[in-house]
């Protein structure tokens, strides 16, 4: 019989597999609405992450859940600093006369 934790387990990994079979075969072109679509995910994790740290189940859920907001918010954060990097590189370049 398998525990919860092998399940979880089995599940993250697979989960890991598809995701990064899916990431490597979607076109360049599409990276940028990719990340944004990404970002809302993570926002989402964010959500749940922090009502797992601010569940008082044990100490050992605090913790965990401290480091999914802490890991959470760094993949928002970078994922929108990209993203905004990205849609500046495809946005139209004005001359130096323009715009006065």
């Amino acid at each position: 019989m398998t525990t919860e934790l092998e399940v979880g387990l089995y599940i993250f990994m697979l989960a890991g597999f598809i995701g990064y079979g899916i990431i490597t075969g979607i076109p360049p072109l599409l990276h940028t609405p990719l990340m944004a679509f990404t970002n809302a995910i993570s926002g989402i994790s964010l959500v749940g992450s922090l009502v797992m740290a601010g569940n008082d189940a044990s100490v050992l859920t605090t913790i965990l859940g401290f480091v999914a907001v802490l890991a959470a918010t760094i993949n928002v954060v970078g994922g929108f600093l990209v993203t905004d990097r990205m849609l500046a590189m495809f946005g139209s370049k004005k001359k130096s006369g323009e715009g006065k």
